[in-house]
């Protein structure tokens, strides 16, 4: 068995969060920044444009003005300002057309007068009696690598019959939800930069597992009509995790619905490969526990998160991660994830004095697939160093990890009561 050490001295002021990259000794290969090939924006630069895109974005303009009895606006945006927002948002409709200028003018005119017809200027506060399932079916979480926010969906909590009753049971529910999802989706657009080098477009992540597909046919079908006849090119990629074996059928189901364009945009994660796939997108600081990432739903109330330390563990390794230069009376609070775990975990706080013992602060134990990032706090009472240890030698799968810690020194008047004696 290969074991690696990740030594990362401490500094000794009042609070410190390390970087993302410390000093290794003999340290496992960090983890690539290396991206899965997904949709790349396209310019809203009007100088970059091709002389033909810009002569159909002016012919838009034209077309628009003449169809319009009053100053039409999205998102609180004229179309016909003349300024780059508006610009964005017609290139959005050009492109999701081709820049076939009369087939962007009649979807832009439909999505206005749905707008209209289904109030969705205002729709973002109103109260729709759905709060169960606020941040647990479909929510806006962090951003991506490029400042993309990132919109999570998960519809397994509909296995439960009666929880499908009470969002489904009849037409009048159907619509309440649907009115939801548009509602989360408008939330996330509120995030957008509308700004030609700015950030334009939203990320979905779409969480597979437990997805009773037969019975969230018809809700699938009118959100999947309803987002890509009215929200065009607001979505960069689409990243479905946990996919079971059967999702080729799900995807014959929905696939007529949707453009070659909708279509170039997804990216496909086995099940059990959540993290894997995430991290090559997200942050882990970023990414919700539940998918192997360190973000809690309280995490973003403080503020952006603090950075965390990526790394792999590969199959037959034991990873040491070694925090130094930790002082008497110092606190240290650590969180740290592996992707998938199914591995050995434990932490050891170790004294530099000659004599003293090692203090197994998290006893050695296996913890499983399913689990959550783990979260703790260590005070010590005599100087020394923290070892978190994650053991991968009885698998052969590489995993991706990553972690975090702060150390609160003890060292004023106000903190004096909170050190050891």
């Amino acid at each position: 068995m290969q074991r690696f050490h990740l030594s990362v001295p401490h500094s000794p002021s009042m609070e410190t969060t390390r970087s993302p990259s410390p000093f290794r000794e003999a340290s496992p290969k960090p983890l690539k920044k290396s991206r899965v090939p997904y949709f790349k924006e396209d310019t809203y630069i009007v100088s970059q444009l091709k002389a033909s895109e810009k002569k159909a974005l002016e012919d838009l303009k034209q077309k628009l003005l003449a169809s319009s009895e009053s100053s039409p606006s999205m998102w609180d945006i004229p179309l016909l300002g003349g300024d780059d927002k508006s610009d964005v948002l017609l290139l959005k409709f050009l492109r999701a057309r081709e820049f076939r200028v009369s087939d962007a003018l009649a979807m832009l005119l439909k999505c206005l007068s749905w707008r209209r017809e289904f109030g969705a200027d205002n729709v973002v506060e109103e109260s729709l009696g759905l709060e169960e399932l606020e941040g647990v079916v479909a929510y806006t979480h962090g951003h991506d690598r490029e400042g993309h926010p990132v919109c999570y969906n998960a519809y397994g909590v509909f296995r439960d019959k009666e929880m499908y009753e009470r969002v489904f049971g009849n037409e009048e529910k159907l619509k309440r939800f649907l009115r939801w999802r548009v509602q989360v989706l408008e939330r996330g657009i509120n995030m957008l930069h509308f700004k030609p080098a700015g950030v334009n477009s939203l990320i979905q992540v779409t969480d597979l597992k437990d997805m009773p597909k037969r019975e969230l046919r018809v809700a699938s079908n009118h959100i999947l009509s309803l987002f890509q006849d009215n929200y065009p090119e607001m979505v960069a990629a689409k990243i479905f995790i946990n996919v079971p074996w059967y999702f080729g059928v799900l995807y014959s189901m929905f696939s007529p619905f949707l453009t070659q364009r909708t279509k170039s945009k997804f990216v496909i994660s086995k099940e059990g490969n959540a993290a894997e796939t995430l991290y090559k997108f997200i942050r882990p600081e970023n990414i919700p526990v539940r998918y192997g990432g360190l973000s809690r739903p309280s995490d973003l109330e403080n503020g952006p998160p603090k950075p965390a330390s990526e790394f792999t563990v590969k199959g037959g390794e034991k990873v040491n991660i070694q925090i130094e230069g930790i002082e008497s009376g110092a606190t240290i609070t650590w969180d740290i994830v592996v992707g998938g775990w199914d591995l050995e975990y434990s932490a050891e706080f170790v004294p530099i004095a000659q004599g003293s013992y090692t203090l197994a602060v998290d006893r050695a134990r296996k913890i499983e697939a399913s689990e959550e990032a783990i979260h703790n706090s260590f005070t010590s009472k005599e100087a020394g160093k923290m070892v978190l240890s994650v053991d991968n030698s009885s698998s052969r799968k590489k995993k991706v990890a990553a972690y975090r810690y702060v150390v609160r020194k003890c060292n004023t008047p106000s903190e004096e009561q909170l050190c050891p004696k």
